[in-house]
């Protein structure tokens, strides 16, 4: 019977081994997991806030290559609440990571825009592009 005892005790000191190694190995693992997580986010946001910029400058171009009284409406996805400028032949979104850093998204298009900043919630969006016959700058309207 004793020796039923101490094969008894090497199993529960194995399994605390075990389970302390478990440990150790959650605690290390799970904060890599949590900013991979992050990083995971703010490269999809990042992308989404380039498709959309790229989508404007597009439509822009697009209307620029048809002429004045040309118009255009697209439909794009703004990954969080934002503001869009249009100035200088750019179209610009800030964005805010998951450290708490902005970073500046923006495309370029072949012509001027009229100056305008607007404020976007996330979300899919329609943008009417359009070069008024009586103006030198293509306007943008975020509906």
């Amino acid at each position: 019977m004793k020796g039923m005892d101490k094969r008894g005790q090497v199993s529960v000191e194995y399994l605390l081994v075990i389970l302390v190694l478990l440990l150790v190995l959650s605690i290390v693992t799970i904060p890599l997991i949590s900013s991979s997580i992050d990083a995971s986010n703010d490269v999809s946001q990042a992308s989404d806030a380039k498709v959309a910029t790229d989508t404007l400058a597009n439509a822009a171009d697009v209307v620029y290559a048809n002429g004045p009284g040309a118009k255009r409406t697209v439909s794009f996805y703004i990954p969080q609440n934002t503001n869009i400028t249009f100035a200088n032949g750019v179209v610009k979104m800030n964005l805010v990571y998951s450290n708490g850093t902005t970073g500046s998204i923006s495309s370029s298009t072949q012509f001027n825009f009229a100056n305008n900043t607007t404020a976007v919630n996330s979300g899919w969006h329609n943008a009417t592009v359009t070069w008024p016959l009586s103006t030198k700058f293509i306007s943008v309207v975020i509906g």
